[in-house]
């Protein structure tokens, strides 16, 4: 790829330390076995890259040396760069602990509340409430793992009797997760390809402007929801593209800045667009089946979630454009090389597909539309996934074996997920769901305050609860009886929730996407500040946007508020 300005010379590329991929290797593999590709090192020295601001001096806008990626001091340095005493892990340790303090506090309020008030509760109802407020309290004050977290209280559940054993294990057999475990198989199977990379860099390198790379970007992004159904494999997929990107705008650290906010951003925003997008889609999906008798289809969320999904990521890009770059970054003109694009970000090369692309775009491709068209031949939405999971594995026509395809489906998620379903059913089945919402349903303030505090509470849900499935998780069992004693559309309501949940940007630590961008050896992305900035615009707005959808847009594609 080549930088090209108007008057000026064009900076030298220098060479990338990638793995050098042999011409069989490229796009094709031998039947039933995995492609050998290979990412670029991300290790290399050589991805500082010259054309960055002279020693001594920062890149506009962000921290003088010695700082880190954080924000913080680098180890054994104070903040001018030199040597200094290393800081000590004290004040961390303060924190955890008054986190724990608060959480035990608020914990025991809820025991004390519950055993001695006079709640009308029946005794599972408490037993319920009570295990569901430790596990929010853990989710939100410590650092457990999410998966013990959930797995534990469902665990404690069935030891009470509120939940039977078969009810929790019966889970880890649901379609919904046999759904996800084969939508990973496929995503594995067009990943190793490497179909989504040249999708990826085909469409950048049509780029002419920073504007025109931002929104093609963006455009990529959103398509690669459709190949990858979890938005951390959507960053890793996607990061070496990034990483050709920064390589050739070098020159420009403010674009380079820009862009490594806005991949996480798009892909965290445009999530929303399928139901496999993230796992808090199939948590509010089989909840909604659990406590009303139907929940939401692959196609119904597709056309409900994906206007979304387009229109926030490409308003992201603008909000982006416009807090990190400069009109002068803007009107620059740009050149993209296609071909050295994609040796750096080690894509297939550019021309005719090869015929394992061709197979596995065959396979997607009838596998969605299969998904789209479930109303109308009835195949359960798991079920065809198993069977395109199948083909694309197959020793013939396959173009991955079924052993490494499994070995990167993300366990812990679905233990995860199963887990958070059976704690939902113990909400609704003990009756601790419809009592808090019995409290609840006397606040009123007609469907637009509701709604708008049904968004305030899942946009900002994440500086609580990190976990995108865990917040879902929390939400969704208390707002569907909510919404049915307000008289309202519990499926639409759920919808809402969710999508707003997907906004996770403030902190690193909000979402996987954001702590990989964040921390990209041997390349200068953003820092804390950065995200705090971005968050401070982007939240209201995408909040603003699934208010007016939930009031406009949604209620005319089959999804009304009553």
């Amino acid at each position: 790829m080549k930088v090209a300005t108007d008057g000026n010379t064009t900076p030298p590329w220098t060479s990338a330390r990638t793995v050098p991929i042999k011409p069989s290797q490229a796009g094709t593999s031998q039947a039933g076995t995995t492609p050998n590709r290979t990412a670029p090192n991300l290790n290399t020295p050589n991805l500082t890259t010259p054309g960055r601001d002279a020693p001594g001096r920062d890149a506009p806008g962000r921290d003088a040396p010695g700082r880190n990626a954080s924000g913080g001091n680098a180890p054994g340095r104070n903040a001018s760069g030199r040597p200094g005493r290393r800081r000590t892990a004290v004040p961390g340790r303060k924190r955890a602990v008054v986190k724990a303090v608060i959480g035990v506090l608020g914990v025991g309020a809820v025991a004390l509340f519950l055993l001695v008030g006079g709640t009308g509760l029946p005794a599972d109802g408490k037993a319920t409430l009570l295990v569901f407020a430790v596990a929010v309290a853990a989710w939100v004050f410590t650092g457990l793992d999410d998966t013990y977290v959930a797995l534990s209280a469902a665990l404690l559940l069935v030891l009470l009797g509120v939940l039977g054993g078969d009810e929790l294990f019966g889970a880890l057999g649901g379609d919904t997760i046999w759904l996800l475990i084969a939508a990973f198989v496929l995503a594995a199977g067009v990943g190793a390809t490497g179909l989504p990379a040249r999708v990826a860099v085909g469409l950048v390198a049509r780029a002419r402007s920073v504007r025109q790379l931002a929104h093609l970007v963006t455009v990529a992004l959103v398509l690669t929801a459709f190949a990858v159904p979890a938005t951390s494999g959507r960053a890793a997929l996607v990061l070496p593209v990034f990483l050709a990107l920064a390589k050739g705008l070098a020159d420009r650290p403010r674009v380079v800045r820009a862009l490594s906010l806005l991949f996480p951003t798009v892909i965290l925003l445009s999530a929303v667009a399928t139901l496999i997008g993230a796992g808090a889609h199939l948590i509010t999906s089989h909840l909604l089946l659990t406590a009303t008798g139907a929940g939401i289809g692959f196609g119904q969320w597709l056309l409900l979630g994906l206007p979304l999904a387009v229109i926030s990521s490409h308003a992201a890009a603008e909000v982006v454009l416009l807090l990190f770059t400069r009109r002068s970054d803007r009107v620059r003109r740009l050149r993209v090389d296609a071909d050295r694009l994609g040796r750096l970000a080690n894509a297939p090369r550019s021309g005719h597909l090869e015929p394992a692309e061709r197979r596995a775009l065959i396979v997607l491709g009838l596998a969605s539309a299969a998904w789209i068209c479930e109303p109308w031949h009835g195949v359960p939405a798991a079920v065809v996934a198993l069977a395109a999971a199948l083909v694309i594995t197959s020793p013939k026509l396959g173009t991955v074996a079924l052993g490494p395809a499994l070995a990167g489906v993300p366990w812990s998620l679905l233990l995860f997920m199963a887990a958070t379903a059976a704690l939902g059913t113990a909400l609704t089945g003990s009756g601790a769901a419809a009592w808090l919402t019995g409290n609840m349903a006397g606040l009123g303030g007609g469907d637009l305050v509701f709604l708008a505090a049904v968004v305030g509470v899942s946009t900002a849900a994440h500086l609580l609860v990190q976990s995108r499935s865990a917040r879902s998780s929390v939400l969704v069992p208390v707002l569907i009886p909510l919404a049915a004693a307000l008289g309202l559309n519990p499926a639409a309501v759920a919808f809402v929730s969710t999508a707003a949940a997907g906004f996770c940007h403030t902190m690193p630590s909000s979402a996987k996407p954001v702590a990989i961008f964040a921390a990209v050896p041997g390349t200068a992305t953003y820092i804390r500040s950065d995200l705090l900035k971005l968050s401070a615009l982007l939240a209201p707005l995408n909040a603003a946007l699934v208010l007016g959808f939930a009031l406009v847009v949604w209620p005319h594609l089959g999804l009304p508020l009553r």
